[in-house]
């Protein structure tokens, strides 16, 4: 299967592979410009397949700051007095106020290299660094957008870009903040940039754009309402109930929790997709659940920020979908995401296994959620069928004669399975666990970060 952009017609043959309809032995998989054109089960090889032993269909992550890369490892010291998530956003803002063009996206670059080598095949790029150093736009709107859709095209991850529109620094409209001055649009700016972006993302093979409002704190009503009326039938993402200082923030401004909030004023359906939600009631729980959104959880970063812990079971014991994001990809793993998930639910609830049926696999529902939540909340096609985008993750494993399953709970829980080849879009771009093209944007990043930290 051709290393570059993939027009051709290819195919593929795993001796076993996860599909919608679970596993299933000797898939044939037929990849037409990108796609999977048809799929065939109990199917012999044929001369000229590419073969591997375990598939699994590519997932989405559906949350990510790239430019945050630059700076994992980097804001892990105490503070004077008792560290959270406010003290980090300030480490946060003085890095985002360094970062130029050419930096983001040798920082995007490798952090898509982390993600494709993780088994992550599509990223939903949270993407808010839009202006120059001073806050003024560039004389290209999308010059920032520009450099995220050049990371995407240089590492072949798929790219659904999410401009993000932030306009204060808290509720009922506060002034943003000096800090916040790169990342502040009024609505016409706005849809200057959302159409430059749109406009960008017709260079990149199966690119796309949703619509990301920073959060009920950077957007009020009306400017909330905007915004979604400008994402058409696109995904819709926001950042909500991250922290409790928010949820209380959100009480005094309206008499209402952020999410309950949400759902009383805006048409929350299958395009939204909820970042974090931590903190919400019973009721809160079972009203997202029921209303077809998303819940976008990014279980590392929450750990690392002190977010606290999402309520996990009761949410998907109602039907609720979840997905799983990078976030402030302090460290870029999809096996550690969905242990880090689970873990959670045990810490949380002082038990075993939290997520599956009865004798079920944790892995292959933890996987399984994520997939499909994922696939939804980027507006795409889920799993290995007909139709999707031809994302496919191969595992090699040590142990033989292991169960289909095993290997899924073997990959996430024990490390005794890892990727082995990805192919995004039908491309290879992940062989032998390395990335073809990991040394340059490697290279590259280092001499960024050493700029970055010479400051």
């Amino acid at each position: 299967m051709n290393e570059t952009t993939n027009k051709a017609t290819s195919m593929l043959h795993l001796a076993k592979a996860l599909t919608p309809d679970g596993w299933r032995s000797d898939v044939r998989l037929t990849i037409d410009a990108g796609v999977i054109s048809s799929l065939e089960i109990d199917a012999a090889a044929r001369d000229g397949d590419e073969r591997h032993a375990v598939g699994l269909p590519g997932i989405a992550n559906v949350h990510s700051h790239a430019f945050q890369r630059a700076m994992a490892g980097l804001a892990e010291r105490r503070s004077a007095s008792a560290d959270n998530f406010w003290n980090w956003r300030e480490t946060m803002y003085r890095f985002a106020l360094e970062m130029t063009p050419d930096q983001v996206e040798a920082v995007a670059a490798q952090a898509y290299v982390e993600m494709l080598e993780a088994g992550f095949t599509r990223v939903g790029e949270f993407h808010y660094l839009h202006h120059a150093a001073d806050g003024r736009a560039y004389e290209d709107v999308g010059e920032m957008s520009g450099r995220i859709v050049a990371a995407a095209e240089t590492t072949r991850i798929g790219l659904t870009l999410l401009p993000v529109f932030y306009a204060h620094s808290g509720f009922a409209g506060a002034p943003p903040a000096d800090a916040q001055r790169r990342f502040i649009c009024d609505l016409d700016l706005y849809a200057r940039l959302v159409e430059r972006a749109r406009a960008l993302v017709q260079t990149l093979d199966g690119a796309d754009v949703g619509l990301a409002p920073h959060s009920l704190r950077a957007v009020t009503p009306s400017e909330l309402g905007a915004v979604g009326a400008l994402a058409g039938q696109g995904p819709l993402h926001i950042h909500i109930a991250e922290q409790i200082a928010e949820v209380e923030a959100c009480l005094a401004w309206s008499g209402a929790r952020p999410v309950e909030w949400l759902l009383d004023h805006a048409d929350v359906g299958r395009r939204w997709c909820l970042i974090h939600a931590t903190h919400m009631t019973a009721e809160e729980t079972r009203r997202l659940a029921a209303s077809g959104a998303v819940a976008g959880l990014c279980p590392i970063t929450e750990a690392n920020l002190g977010d606290g812990i999402f309520n996990a079971a009761d949410f998907v014991d109602r039907g609720g979908r979840f997905g799983i994001g990078t976030d402030s990809n302090v460290q870029i793993s999809l096996a550690g995401e969905l242990r880090l998930l689970e873990y959670g639910q045990r810490l949380f609830h002082r038990a075993r296994n939290v997520f599956g049926e009865p004798s079920g696999s944790t892995g292959h529902a933890l996987f399984d959620g994520a997939q499909i939540g994922g696939a939804l909340a980027l507006g795409r096609a889920p799993g290995l069928s007909v139709g999707a985008d031809a994302d496919i993750v191969t595992l090699r494993h040590g142990a033989a004669g292991r169960d289909d399953d095993d290997v899924l709970d073997a990959w996430i829980f024990s490390g005794g399975a890892r990727v082995d080849r990805v192919y995004a879009r039908g491309n290879l771009i992940v062989r032998d666990g390395e990335h073809i093209a990991r040394g340059a944007i490697r290279d590259r990043f280092r001499a960024t970060m050493l700029q970055l930290l010479a400051k």
